[in-house]
This record gives C-alpha cells, sequence and structure tokens, in this order.
C-alpha cells in the first residue's frame, strides 16, 4: 500500500510540477483528476473487511479506513468513503452480520473520509461530527495538498452531520460506549478520536496515518503541534494495550502510535530550530529533517508535503503570537 501511494503521488508531483501550488494559487483539481492520479478506481476496488475485535471491523477500500460496529443495536460506521462505492460498502457489512448503516461518525471534514455521506444521509442514517467538522463540510472549501488544490464542494444538508459536539461525546451503542472526543486542532480544526471501550480501540482518522506521512491541513485549521498533543492525549487514554485504526494503513497498536509521536516531535523540533535560525522552507525541504525516519514512513518527497506543512504551521504559530505580544 505505502509503495502504491509513493507511486501516486510521485505521478502527481509529474503531473502537476512541485511549484504548481505557488505558480496558480487559484488552480484546483477535480475528484476525476485526483482520482486518476491516486489510482482510485470505484468500479473495479473491493471493500475488504478486517475483524478487530468482537463486534469491531475496519473496512478497506477507496479512501479512509471504516470502523464498523455491528451489534444488537445495528450498525456504527466510523467515516465513509465515497457515494460512489456506497453499494459495496453496504455488501460488505451485510457479511460480516449488519444490515444498513444507523450512525456514521464523521472523524473530519475530508471528502476521502466524509462524502459517503451524501448517499447515507438521504437513506436517514444519522451522521455524528465535531461541530467545526459540520461547519467545514457545509462550507466547502480548498484543501491545500501542497502539491495541488482541491475544491471540496459544499455538502447538501441531508448531508451534513445533524449531532455534533464540542469537547466530547458519548454514545451507547452494541453493548459499549463509544466515547467521542477533540483534543483541539490537529490534522484541521475539527478532529474526532473515536474510543470503542469494550474493545479498547479508537479510530484516529488522518491525526493517524499508517501509510506514510500525515498530511497537516494548515489551510483548515490543522497544526503540527496538536497534532502531537492529539496523538500524546489519545495514547495517554487508550493505554499500552489499545488497538489503533488509522485514517490510512493497516490496523496496528499503541506501540506504532508511539514511535508516530516520537517521529513527529523529532521533526518538529528539526523544522522549528531552522526556522529560527532564519532558515527558508527551502532551506529546510533541503536539509531533509525527516531524515532516517523516511526508512519508515516512505520518502518524505513522496508525501503531500509533510515538511512544508510542518514548516508553515511553525511560522503561522509564530506570527500568531507576534500579533497578541503587539
Amino acid at each position: 500500500m505505502r509503495a502504491i501511494k509513493i507511486f501516486c503521488l510521485a505521478t502527481l508531483l509529474g503531473g502537476f510540477g512541485a511549484a504548481s501550488a505557488d505558480n496558480h494559487e487559484e488552480e484546483t483539481i477535480t475528484l476525476d483528476n485526483l482520482a486518476d492520479t491516486f489510482g482510485w478506481d470505484f468500479d473495479a476496488t473491493p471493500i475488504s473487511a478486517e475483524k478487530v475485535a468482537d463486534g469491531l471491523y475496519v473496512l478497506f477500500g477507496v479512501g479512509g479506513n471504516i470502523g464498523v460496529s455491528v451489534g444488537e443495536d445495528g450498525v456504527l460506521v466510523v467515516d465513509d468513503q465515497f457515494p460512489q462505492v456506497m453499494g459495496k460498502i453496504e455488501d460488505a457489512i451485510e457479511k460480516i452480520g449488519g444490515n444498513g448503516i444507523d450512525y456514521a461518525v464523521n472523524t473530519h471534514w475530508h471528502f476521502d473520509h466524509a462524502e459517503g455521506n451524501i448517499s447515507l444521509g438521504p437513506k436517514g442514517t444519522k451522521i455524528v461530527a465535531h461541530v467545526t467538522a459540520r461547519e467545514d463540510m457545509a462550507a466547502g472549501g480548498i484543501v491545500n495538498l501542497v502539491i495541488a488544490k482541491y475544491k471540496q464542494q459544499p455538502y447538501p444538508e441531508d448531508a451534513l452531520p445533524k449531532l455534533t459536539y464540542e469537547d466530547r461525546m458519548t454514545l451507547y451503542f452494541n453493548d459499549t460506549a463509544i466515547d467521542l472526543k477533540h483534543y483541539g486542532i490537529a490534522h484541521t480544526r475539527g478532529d474526532s478520536a473515536v474510543f470503542f471501550r469494550k474493545q479498547n480501540a479508537v479510530h484516529l482518522g488522518d491525526v493517524f496515518n499508517n501509510s506514510g506521512y500525515p498530511f497537516v491541513d494548515v489551510d483548515s485549521g490543522g497544526g503540527i503541534d496538536g497534532m502531537i498533543s492529539f496523538c500524546q492525549k489519545t495514547l495517554d487514554e487508550i493505554g499500552p494495550e489499545g488497538i489503533i485504526i488509522p485514517g490510512h494503513g493497516p490496523v496496528t497498536d499503541s506501540a506504532a502510535l508511539e514511535r508516530y509521536i516520537f517521529m513527529l516531535r523529532s521533526v518538529r523540533d528539526r523544522v522549528a530550530k531552522m526556522i529560527d535560525e532564519g532558515k527558508s522552507l527551502d532551506e529546510v525541504v533541503a536539509a531533509k529533517p525527516t531524515g532516517e525516519f523516511d526508512q519508515i514512513y516512505g520518502p518524505e518527497s513522496a508525501s503531500l508535503g509533510f515538511v512544508n506543512r510542518v514548516y508553515t504551521s511553525l511560522v503561522k504559530n509564530k506570527q500568531i503570537q507576534t500579533l497578541a505580544l503587539h
């Protein structure tokens, strides 16, 4: 999966040019462009299921990983990919004992995790998300992928979350407490960690990417410091024996999340030091602050501008702090 991702991102870099985001500020790409570039085939890609604990599964297909709780109360999913594959998602849920989708929790507002709302909402599925995730879905906007920009259209009213929360929320469903927690800005400004208490599992959405370096959506309120804090608070909550469901990549454990936090902190500190030394973005990127982590997460050059987003996030924080002092 990681090799495929690296190939696709290299293709995207080649197709749009490494400087396209700088030279064409208003130029955006379509979902069809992204699908072609990333090799997404809505028709041919199967939806596969993995059981991670009794009553809890993960579905893999096109887009973000889908957590699925199946039991006497029905079916609750965490994230829902795209309407183009919803029929296959529902078929996969039926094979693991479900029938329809009663609740859909969106970990954040991005299209590859929440666009399935467009199919589920009109069917009566109750959609749940952080209040700012709903605001962003309703408004739409540009998702700045650094190497290209994608214009996410506003979702229709029946595809928006009807249940929202600010700090925390608990659903009692299928004989377990399902806790939604928002620890502040991270991947975006409206991320949710979704804890399944009986299974000691958590779905982190794109706050935790287990298929390469993460994308920090600074333009929609995300930040590297918040991402580190969000992950650490989740790890503290789930403990050393937790089941960790990432936004992308294979299901893993608390030890992998701990290693991920170490990587985030290390890269963040290296970039911050170079900023303090007055280095430009180009100089920071050229210094390769991801260093030894590339052998684990893949070449940083094939990421969605990880070092760029770390740099941009830290510079933005410094600017805010400077304004606050004046």
